[in-house]
């Protein structure tokens, strides 16, 4: 069915015309995107971690890997609502990407009520098997479970964003973000520096922040013209529709749900060093997002310009999309990256004010963050396959390459050089082995000329 127009005021048309320019346009409004999401953690980092002590700052980072353990088993099948309505974009099929616009958003409703039990009754027995330690844990715990009521709004602008990013619209979920980041910023300050209430203030501001980004999101899609526009009485889940998004979307949510393992691991290791390191690995890690996020968005970039590109059937435009993405990424990695070593020292002093715990983030930077640019190509290779349909490939060598690899070097190596060196090193080295074999993947599936290109 292909009778009915769509709104065309935020569109970016990926199909035609020289693509440079077009990715720039693109992954600007996702990298500001991006780092004002970061900045939601790290205002409460920053605030809980100056006005709380460091305490507090470490019982908000010891939750971050486990946040994201729970949660991207769900935020993987948005990838696959952003690959399937770019396809039926590309290919200008209405009807599908209706029933797909309406089957995401239900999906991202359920599973975000079902997010709020899991964190409710997960929280304690998942941060005592990480061995948080008993100065922090019930911090950690409050946090965590204040933070899982808002799981509903996270679900719904995360496949909202996904939706809108498939059909080149980066710029509105941009501006929600800054209304909502504004108000992140202002109820942290109050919550914790006028009523005290150290973590459970921040968490609280975080979820009003996210409630009033998930309402835009439905509300520009609601307004939306067309076949993209959410009709909530049409609301339901269209069985076809869905096991297409977790065929594609499912091995990126397992992918992060694993590598979140290991992450969680890691982050277990960094545990017995005590709080005062966990406190300077949590100021670094989030400093490190950021450039972790410019980064991403490129990823982004990639796999929605290449599912559109399938849908169209664009086959020559697959190479330049991923040579581009991949020069980007890599400016952008080495520039943000090596900066943030280089400023190191005074960016840290923003999360606070123990030259201690500096010292600590500052080890992390200097080996994770300089090299991370590695993470970035490895990413985009991973973008461009999955945007080819290829979604189990790149998991089981991202799992393989880095996941598994990065466990046995905790139970091996890490074991016979007890260092936060020896510990955060497995990081280059696992993000150079797995970026070899997706690039090495890539010129197999090119050189068998795009096989499920052909057959979309």
């Amino acid at each position: 069915m292909r009778t009915r127009s769509l709104k065309r005021s935020y569109e970016i048309n990926m199909c035609e015309g020289p693509l440079f320019n077009k990715i720039i346009l693109f992954a600007i409004p996702l990298v500001l995107s991006g780092v004002l999401q970061l900045l939601f953690n790290a205002a409460d980092i920053v605030v809980v971690g100056r006005f709380s002590g460091e305490h507090s700052l470490a019982a908000v980072g010891s939750t971050s890997s486990l946040i994201n353990l729970l949660i991207n088993l769900f935020i993987g099948v948005s990838v696959g609502a952003n690959v399937l309505v770019g396809r039926y974009y590309g290919a200008q099929d209405h009807d599908n990407i209706e029933k797909s616009v309406h089957t995401a958003m239900a999906t991202a409703m359920i599973s975000g009520i079902l997010m709020i039990f899991i964190g409710l009754f997960a929280a304690r027995p998942l941060l005592e098997l990480m061995g948080t330690p008993d100065n922090v844990i019930d911090l950690s715990v409050l946090y965590m479970q204040i933070y899982f009521v808002g799981m509903p709004a996270l679900m719904i602008y995360n496949f909202g964003a996904a939706i809108l990013r498939s059909i080149g619209d980066t710029k509105r979920p941009l501006y929600f973000l800054i209304i909502s980041g504004i108000v992140n910023v202002i109820f942290n300050l109050i919550l914790v520096i006028v009523f005290d209430m150290g973590v459970a203030g921040v968490a609280l501001a975080t979820i009003l922040s996210e409630t009033i980004s998930a309402v835009f999101i439905l509300l520009s899609l609601h307004q939306s013209e067309g076949s993209l526009q959410l009709d909530f009485k049409k609301l339901r889940i269209h069985k076809d529709k869905l096991l297409l998004m977790l065929k594609i979307g499912l091995p990126a949510g397992l992918q992060g749900t694993i590598f979140s393992i290991s992450n969680v691991l890691i982050q277990s290791s960094i545990n017995s060093f005590g709080s005062v390191v966990m406190a300077g690995n949590t100021a670094a890690s989030n400093l490190e997002g950021f450039v972790y996020t410019a980064m991403n968005a490129i990823y982004q970039t990639a796999l929605s310009f290449t599912s559109q590109n399938v849908g169209a059937k664009k086959k020559e435009r697959i190479d330049k999309i991923l040579y581009q993405c991949l020069f980007i990424v890599s400016i952008i990695g080495l520039v943000l990256g090596v900066g943030t070593y280089l400023l190191g020292h005074p960016l840290l002093s923003l999360y606070t004010t123990s030259e201690e715990v500096i010292q600590y983030g500052l080890v992390r930077l200097g080996i994770i963050s300089t090299m991370y640019l590695l993470c970035g190509i490895m990413d985009v290779f991973v973008g461009s396959l999955r945007g080819l349909g290829y979604s189990i490939t790149p998991m089981l060598v991202s799992l393989s390459g880095a996941c598994l690899f990065r466990i046995l070097w905790i139970f091996t190596i890490f074991q016979m050089y007890h260092t936060t060196f020896a510990l955060y090193i497995s990081y280059p080295i696992s993000w150079l082995l797995t970026a070899s074999i997706h690039c090495i993947c890539y010129l197999w599936i090119r050189r068998k000329g795009y096989g499920k290109l052909m057959n979309a």
